[in-house]
């Protein structure tokens, strides 16, 4: 009798409504479907394994997530510790802080007259709108807490910290960035400058010329030590931009002091670009094991599809299926109020690498 096929073995399930599925057995489900539906089913999986290794989650965050109403969906990753340490364009934070002071984001249309919008100083997101006098207030308001702070440079992981501490005693409001000071999360925003905080603490150099020293290159030595004293680490990325290639570099550059590292053991990306014309924010998974920034035998999937379709999805499911793999989870120990950061009791060295020991 001829063997079946090794190509062969498990049939595709047709999905078949059932009314009152939870979001995790809706993506139990979908692991047998096909196409992207699968890849959501099984980024699923794989951050759960992640929650149950002995691994640092990175989240990068990339796009107009906060404006476009996933704010509090990462708050609660967070909060959580569903990841260790976030990594995200300046933009997301600063509509985040917008929300947290009391400001709106609007529905409105693709299709507007920008020219009207533009004559009452709104602002749009593709279909969402923002006030734009709020958001000079917003630049004020950065540049006068700027202001407050001791005339000496800080890597953008200690200013977001100093932000988000701020921000919560100002308006005890829960965000991205208050659940971080709350957690004791460190967000790196390696791109600051390209964003209306940037623009805010701009504001503050104007002012003087000794505020808002922003250290970019700090972020690099400290994330890079952060792979070096905990080897092993996992990316999830969403979207694409600086914040996807910052937490890759960080893997790259830890191994050139320490060759334990060997790239992140675990890879789960949800993006809209491809890879064919060559920008890194489409770049396949499989590419970045090229250059060492993923482990070769790594745990991965991308997810090609809009952020604001799946995360809600995953996340929900996974508050369900993860809670006992969480509630045994070791969680960091993060001081990250002082210029020198430290990580379960032990500080890094000062503007140098971790040698290994």
């Amino acid at each position: 009798m001829k063997t079946k096929s090794r190509f062969l073995r498990a049939a595709v399930e047709p999905f078949t409504i059932q009314p009152g599925l939870a979001a995790d057995e809706v993506l139990a489900r979908m692991e047998r479907i096909s196409f992207q539906g699968r890849n959501l089913a099984t980024a699923r999986r794989i951050w759960e394994k992640m929650l149950g290794d002995d691994c640092t989650i990175f989240l990068g965050m990339a796009g107009a997530l906060s404006a476009g109403g996933l704010r509090m969906v990462v708050a609660y990753l967070i909060e959580h510790r569903y990841i260790d340490c976030l990594v995200s364009t300046g933009a997301n934070l600063y509509h985040d802080l917008h929300e947290a002071r009391g400001r709106r984001h609007y529905i409105g249309s693709p299709r507007e007259d920008d020219a009207a919008l533009q004559a009452e100083h709104i602002d749009r997101v593709y279909d969402t709108y923002a006030k734009e006098d709020e958001f000079v207030d917003n630049d004020e308001w950065i540049a006068a807490f700027v202001l407050t702070l001791e005339r000496r440079p800080y890597t953008s992981r200690e200013f977001l910290y100093r932000l988000g501490e701020y921000l919560w005693k100002e308006t005890q409001q829960e965000g991205i960035l208050t659940a971080a000071y709350r957690a004791g999360i460190p967000i790196f925003c390696p791109a600051i400058a390209d964003s209306s905080i940037g623009m805010g603490v701009s504001q503050a150099r104007h002012r003087d010329a000794s505020a808002g020293l922003i250290d970019v290159v700090g972020d690099v030595i400290e994330s890079a030590n952060l792979v070096i004293r905990r080897p092993r680490t996992a990316s999830i990325v969403l979207g694409g931009g600086t914040p996807k290639n910052f937490i890759n570099q960080a893997s790259v550059q830890a191994e050139f002091y320490d060759d334990r590292v060997g790239g992140h053991r675990y890879a789960l990306q949800i993006v809209t670009d491809v890879p064919h014309f060559g920008g890194a924010s489409g770049s396949s998974l499989e590419e970045a094991q090229s250059w060492g920034k993923l482990a070769t035998d790594a745990e991965q999937v991308t997810v090609h599809a809009d952020a604001t379709v799946a995360l809600p999805l995953l996340v929900t499911a996974l508050a369900t299926s993860a809670r006992e793999t969480l509630a045994t989870r070791k969680l960091l120990r993060f001081d990250l109020s002082g210029p020198i950061m430290a990580v379960d009791g032990r500080p890094f060295p000062e503007a140098r690498f971790e040698a290994r020991t």
